[in-house]
């Protein structure tokens, strides 16, 4: 249904044309030489192919000036776009009360965490001096009064031995009683358990109670250090918050890094604001201005899909600014088109760099009209595009052949959007209609049988 509408409107507007062009042809007839001209001359001449876009000036070497405070921070003041500055001016101030907070704070863990580090330490050093002092004090000074005991233990024995010797002597001769005897053999019995004894607790703290002490003087330190490198790491670490909050109370102040002139980010292309403005939002890493070099200027355009193939890096172009006009060059040509939305009317283009050679006075922003040569012909044949019909199955010119005009077929060339080139059809110096749809005949005949092939 809808084919047979477009169809529709086709006719009306082609009826409407030749009853336009009846009333043209009966004006021109009335008023002869005076009427409009009609025909042209087929010349031979040089004919370049362009295709022209709108485009802004930017640079193609930034330095970016990024936001280096960690989270959403707020703008609270920015210097006005496209100011010239020099190193050190103020470029953009961020809110600060957060961080102020957060220095306060993170010094608090700071200070908390570098004294446990510094008891954990010390700690440390006792336990470790806990281990000299038993090997060097404890255990030597336990050793000492082990062997003390053992010596006098075997003193003892010695003791009890003669004197059970002295009093069997002394009971053979009857002086002392079988009694005392038995009383002297006891006390030795006793001298000899108590040498053993001591013997045993030299050998126990020798090889079990010293191995003992150490192992857990020895677990003690290690346990002590592993908390003091945990208090460390964690002293540490506080200390690095800190900081890192005092490095980035200081970049809540961006200043320039050097001289030149500072623009603002470009918005996104559905924006009607650039993200930078007091009051705004801004995060860690957002570019917050350029500083575009000067010397390197481009300009980025958008080439239609239906001729993008047609445009290679190397192609000389003309840029036109409101008050100058320079050649430049085609720098490259992207290989994935632009993306489409809403913003764009659903137009896919491919973006385009031009570059431009190094003029002063040429700044980001400014609006620019390129035109590109995709084709540039010496010495071809040429007409003007509307002395050409084309209809399904052929291309149509007419000539003025001793007053009347003459059906031609024609095999064209290349063209742009005012003449096109002529590769076989037409001789030199011949005259061909303009507009043969609105002046000929057969061309309105030849127009209504192509409408009338392309009915299903």
């Amino acid at each position: 249904m809808s084919k047979w509408i477009t169809r529709g409107i086709f006719t009306v507007l082609f009826l409407a044309i030749l009853g336009t062009a009846g009333s043209l042809m009966i004006s021109a007839s009335s008023t002869q030489d005076s009427g409009p001209k009609l025909t042209h001359t087929v010349s031979r001449g040089d004919m370049q192919v362009t295709v022209t876009e709108q485009g802004v000036l930017e640079s193609s070497e930034n330095t970016e000036i990024k936001c280096k405070v960690r989270g959403q921070n707020t703008v609270i003041w920015v210097i006005e776009n496209g100011t010239q500055v020099k190193q050190g001016d103020v470029l953009v101030r961020l809110d600060t009360l957060e961080i102020e907070d957060a220095i306060n704070e993170r010094t608090k863990y700071a200070h908390w965490s570098q004294s446990g580090a510094e008891y954990s330490k010390a700690e440390v050093a006792r336990a470790t001096l806990a281990i000299n002092e038993y090997l060097e004090g404890r255990y030597v000074s336990e050793l000492l009064t082990l062997e003390k005991d053992l010596a006098v233990a075997e003193s003892n024995l010695r003791t009890a031995k003669n004197m059970l010797a002295h009093s069997k002597r002394m009971s053979e001769r009857g002086y002392v009683s079988e009694l005392d005897v038995e009383q002297k053999e006891f006390s030795l019995t006793q001298a000899e358990l108590n040498l053993n004894a001591t013997k045993t607790r030299i050998e126990v703290l020798k090889t079990y109670t010293k191995q003992m002490e150490l192992e857990t003087l020895n677990g003690n330190l290690k346990s002590i250090k592993a908390t003091h490198a945990a208090n460390v790491e964690r002293a540490v670490l506080d200390a690095n918050r800190r900081d890192q909050a005092l490095e980035e109370f200081e970049h809540c102040v961006v200043k320039a890094e050097k001289d030149g002139l500072v623009i603002y980010p470009s918005a996104a292309a559905w924006k009607n604001s650039p993200d930078i403005a007091e009051g705004a939002t801004v995060h860690k890493d957002q570019v917050l201005m350029l500083m575009p070099n000067l010397s390197k200027m481009q300009v980025k355009i958008g080439i239609h899909e239906s001729v993008v193939d047609r445009i290679e890096p190397g192609m000389h172009a003309t840029v036109s600014l409101p008050e100058l006009a320079m050649d430049a060059t085609v720098y490259s040509i992207a290989s994935v088109a632009q993306p489409t939305g809403w913003w764009t009317g659903n137009i896919v283009k491919y973006d385009c760099i031009i570059q431009l050679p190094s003029i002063e006075g040429l700044k980001p922003g400014m609006s620019a009209e390129v035109e590109v040569v995709m084709a540039d012909y010496q010495d071809v044949l040429t007409v003007p595009v509307s002395a050409v019909l084309e209809t399904e199955t052929e291309t149509l010119c007419w000539v003025m052949v001793n007053g009347e005009p003459q059906r031609r077929e024609i095999t064209l060339g290349d063209s742009n959007d005012v003449f096109i080139i002529v590769q076989g059809g037409l001789r030199e110096g011949e005259e061909v209609v303009l507009n043969p749809l609105s002046f000929v005949d057969q061309a309105q005949q030849a127009a209504l049988r192509t409408i009338d092939e392309t009915k299903p």
